[in-house]
């Protein structure tokens, strides 16, 4: 066997996938984004509400509540006002850390709101240029609903803010996005497998039968296949079968508990 025959060998299935996919971690805890070294990151709600449980993180939370109580005149703009920062807060501490870019989520609430949408996220570009980062290394995400891709479609249009349409999960969501020109789309794979497994008599699926699979494998060949700028990110795994079987898309964005497996298996 050769030399470069034996070091692929010994390459982790995370290092293979690396090779010919662009690797994100889907999660707010900075020490896991240093070990596994994913090239961008995606962080919601509740991967940085877990993350600042963690008492490392309290000086940014501390941060946060300050900058509400002095933005904000009543209690609820306090507390907007306080999120909104700790999202960014979290989101710098990110891009000192990874090379590529971050997604910052709209509050879901707004997900029928489109100029709530858009004044949202042009909100989170105007804090992350305060601290110097330029919206280039910035995905807003937004709830792939007909009011969150027209909030998108305008933000790449006339502000230039690039947008990762997320709650995605069918394809006619994801022709809607590549239609309005939105720079990413996380097409979700595990809450489809989730929703066979609850509504149907089969309850275990190969990866390549796996119907969140199969969604994401069908939205990126029509991508494809019909030139759209468009990139897809699959998103959502449950299981390190789903990774592999979609290994080569633009993008996956993982949790860490999977890429641990796949940094300890070849």
């Amino acid at each position: 066997m050769s030399e470069p025959e034996v070091k692929k060998q010994k390459m982790s299935s995370l290092t293979q996938l690396k090779s010919f996919t662009t690797v994100v971690a889907d999660t707010g805890d900075f020490e896991a984004m240093k070990k596994y070294k994913p090239t961008d990151a995606t962080t919601n709600p509740s991967l940085i509400l877990a993350a600042a449980s963690l008492p490392q993180y309290k000086h940014l939370i501390e941060k946060a509540v300050d900058y509400g109580k002095k933005n904000g005149k009543t209690l609820k703009d306090q507390v907007d006002a306080a999120m909104d920062k700790m999202c960014v807060l979290f989101g710098v501490e990110i891009l000192n850390i990874i090379p590529g870019r971050v997604s910052t989520e709209v509050d879901a609430r707004l997900s029928f709101d489109k100029e709530a949408s858009i004044a949202k996220a042009r909100k989170f570009i105007k804090l992350y240029e305060e601290h110097g980062i330029k919206k280039e290394r910035i995905l807003i995400k937004l709830a792939s609903t007909w009011e969150g891709i027209q909030a998108a479609k305008t933000l790449e249009k006339d502000f230039g803010i690039h947008c990762n349409l997320t709650l995605l999960f069918s394809f006619c969501q994801a022709v809607a996005c590549a239609e309005a020109g939105v720079t990413l789309i996380s097409p979700f794979v595990g809450r489809i497998l989730d929703w066979y497994v609850s509504n149907t008599d089969k309850k275990v699926f190969a990866p390549h039968e796996d119907p969140g699979v199969q969604s994401v494998t069908k939205i990126y060949n029509y991508y494809k296949k019909y030139g759209y700028k468009t990139v897809v990110m699959g998103a959502s795994f449950r299981n390190t079968g789903e990774i592999r079987a979609l290994g080569g898309c633009d993008l996956l964005t993982i949790a860490p508990k999977l890429l641990e497996e796949l940094e300890s298996s070849s």
